[in-house]
């Protein structure tokens, strides 16, 4: 699915480092950054509530 408030790749890839080295590497990652990134701008721009949002893999 594509969104009217999601970024292009080539867009997240110029922030990408920034996120990285300020998360905490305690577990590996299971879900794309990116696509995390682009659910949080959906529920910025659409006011929706966290529990109603589904992460397909």
């Amino acid at each position: 699915h594509h969104y009217q408030s999601d970024i292009s790749r080539q867009q997240f890839d110029l922030i990408r480092q920034d996120l990285e080295a300020s998360r905490k590497r305690t577990h590996p990652k299971h879900i794309d950054p990116y696509d995390i990134f682009c659910a949080m701008l959906y529920v910025l721009k659409n006011g929706c509530t966290w529990r109603f949002m589904e992460i397909r893999t």
